[in-house]
């Protein structure tokens, strides 16, 4: 497993400024034996003698300064800045080298920290163009998530909008890195790898790791549904046949498309969420839940396979349903709490 490298900023500007306190040392000192030498001596030479002055070489002086005073007060000054602005160079760079490697080593230690304290997460294996954004709608809906990548590049251009994301640069489908992603801890996995194949290791494994797990995957080919199916995958889905149903949806039924994906890009708008009847709710009457909350509205009831919508508030509620409301992500931190006795 590997961390991407973080680039140190502060190291960074004092290389800089390192550089720039160099080239203003090699300039002076090439302007200055010009001037001593009375233009006898070319830019070339006297760039070159500057050179051999701050980096202590020890050749002999390029511009005579056999007979000049000055000349040679002028090349101690040069040799004085020279050498601490080289001495500043080489320890800045030390630095680089140091810092990164030390930087690197301990934000890999406190990340795999944080993931091992994680319980209840979501796992995105895959975070190119589809994993992405399901990565980014966990991210927007307040679910926290790990992600799992061997494409280093995914993974840096995820950070750029993301950059307190946990994740781990390594092959999904190794029960070790899943088992390190809090597998065994996890609510549900996603296998959004680019590669079906990919994504039925990654069901395959992740089942036998943890026989709870729900498990969406990714499934290009329809062909290798059955067999994702059949590796563990609770629900499958086809971005080629979904987009397709999608492309007909916006022609027939326009509206509603504009307000599902409305729903959808909106970071802090609404959304269609699920919510399961827990034990102690059972026997209690819809109207427990405060229906006329701004924050979300109960569209419908599934009891044994059997779906109920609109529900009104006398409707009894019995363990095991499923609540289907829209509601923001407020109202769905809200409806957690009230179903948990909290609030």
């Amino acid at each position: 497993m590997k961390l991407a490298a973080a680039s140190p900023i502060r190291v960074y500007r004092n290389l800089a400024l390192a550089a720039l306190f160099m080239a203003i040392v090699m300039l002076t000192g090439t302007m200055g034996y010009r001037i001593i030498g009375h233009g006898h001596y070319t830019w070339t030479d006297c760039f070159y003698m500057t050179f051999v002055v701050i980096s202590t070489i020890g050749f002999h002086e390029v511009v005579d300064l056999s007979n000049n005073p000055g000349g040679r007060m002028f090349t101690v000054f040069i040799a004085t800045m020279g050498i601490g602005t080289m001495t500043y160079v080489m320890s800045t760079v030390t630095a680089l080298i140091i810092e990164s490697d030390i930087n690197l080593a301990w934000r890999r230690k406190k990340m795999m920290q944080a993931i091992s304290r994680m319980n209840g997460h979501y796992i995105v294996c895959g975070v190119g163009r589809v994993g992405s954004n399901v990565a980014h709608e966990l991210a927007s809906t307040g679910r926290t998530s790990v992600v799992i990548d061997s494409n280093l590049q995914n993974i840096e251009n995820y950070l750029d909008r993301h950059p307190a994301q946990p994740y781990i640069h390594a092959d999904a489908s190794d029960n070790d890195v899943l088992r390190a992603a809090g597998v065994e801890r996890a609510r549900g996995l996603f296998a959004v790898a680019s590669d079906d194949s990919m994504n039925l290791v990654i069901c395959l494994s992740a089942k036998q790791l943890n026989p709870r797990l729900r498990l969406v995957a990714r499934c290009h080919d329809l062909k290798n549904v059955e067999k994702t199916r059949r590796a563990g995958a609770d629900e499958i889905v086809s971005p080629d046949f979904t987009g397709g149903l999608r492309i007909v949806s916006a022609m027939l039924r326009p509206q509603v498309m504009t307000f599902l994906d409305e729903m959808l890009r909106t970071d802090n708008n609404l959304r269609m969420e699920e919510f399961g009847i827990p034990e102690g709710f059972g026997g209690k009457p819809l109207g427990v839940l405060n229906l006329t909350s701004r924050n979300y509205v109960v569209l419908a009831i599934n009891h044994n396979q059997q779906w109920v919508f609109n529900p009104d508030a006398q409707h009894m509620m019995h363990e095991g349903d499923v609540l289907m409301v829209m509601t923001t992500p407020e109202g769905r931190n809200r409806l957690e709490r009230l179903m948990q006795g909290v609030a």
